[in-house]
């Protein structure tokens, strides 16, 4: 009898441990992919590219970014590029960026952080007199996803704009893209609360290390055949390597097909 007890007990128990894991992937299942990706607190922005010439998946899906006016791509039906620039500081290339982009008379967006407009006013005010976004990527370029409370993230972005609109008279548009990539949904919502859209991007390479620069065709075997429709692509204007081959890339994206938008079509027409 005693025996009989303890098999019981032994399967009821075993019976009781099967549902506790089948719980947890059953309501997984049910959960929408919203509430899915907004399960990881702090995160750095990734894609996976699974098609060529399709958007890639982000680690947060395009609907959970919008709730929070977010974005990492546009219209996926649409040949058009959204072509955006991290400048953290001024390495000597940006004039022959901007000269690349104003002979294909394309307008870009330069998210750029407080040393930069410190240090090169000029090219900030030749970026607005021709067309570009001035975009915000913070006065001091911190991890943001550590920043919880709402004063020092306001901080670090009124910070910029103020600078910006000292040294050309005008408000900066509120864009905002996360240093690094690096984001919460906390960041995310306080982004929204102060007016600003977050850009993420959905192209890049290791473009960013200046003494380990990408030749020409390593450039171009990432930057072609993962160009997709409604692209935010994100170069950085300290490569030279960006400097040397942006003149003939937007040759090459305009020879697809390929035009280019701004991000303020981007957030219109989203």
């Amino acid at each position: 009898m005693i025996i009989v007890i303890k098999k019981k007990q032994i399967i009821a128990a075993i019976l009781c441990l099967l549902l506790l894991l089948a719980v947890p992937l059953a309501l997984r299942k049910l959960l929408p992919a919203s509430v899915a990706a907004s399960a990881s607190a702090n995160t750095n922005w990734g894609l996976s590219f699974q098609e060529e010439g399709k958007t890639p998946v982000g680690n947060a899906s395009a609907d959970f970014l919008k709730q929070y006016n977010a974005y990492y791509a546009g219209d996926p039906s649409e040949k058009v590029l959204y072509l955006t620039f991290d400048a953290g500081y001024e390495n000597g290339y940006t004039p022959a960026i901007l000269d690349a982009l104003k002979k294909h008379n394309v307008k870009a967006t330069f998210f750029v952080v407080g040393n930069y407009i410190e240090t090169s006013p000029d090219l900030i005010k030749r970026m607005v007199a021709e067309g570009h976004i001035v975009g915000n990527h913070t006065y001091h370029h911190p991890d943001m996803s550590k920043i919880s409370d709402m004063e020092s993230f306001k901080k670090e972005i009124n910070d910029l704009e103020q600078l910006y609109k000292e040294t050309t008279g005008q408000e900066m548009q509120k864009f905002y893209r996360p240093p690094q990539g690096k984001y919460s949904e906390s960041n995310l919502k306080q982004a929204q609360e102060l007016g600003y859209k977050t850009i993420f991007w959905s192209l890049a390479y290791v473009d960013w290390y200046v003494d380990k620069q990408p030749t020409k065709e390593e450039a171009y075997s990432k930057l072609l055949p993962r160009i997709h429709p409604g692209a935010i692509v994100l170069l950085h204007s300290t490569s030279k390597t960006n400097a040397e081959i942006l003149d003939e890339l937007l040759g090459k994206w305009e020879a697809e097909g390929y035009t280019f938008g701004t991000l303020n079509d981007l957030c219109t027409g989203a």
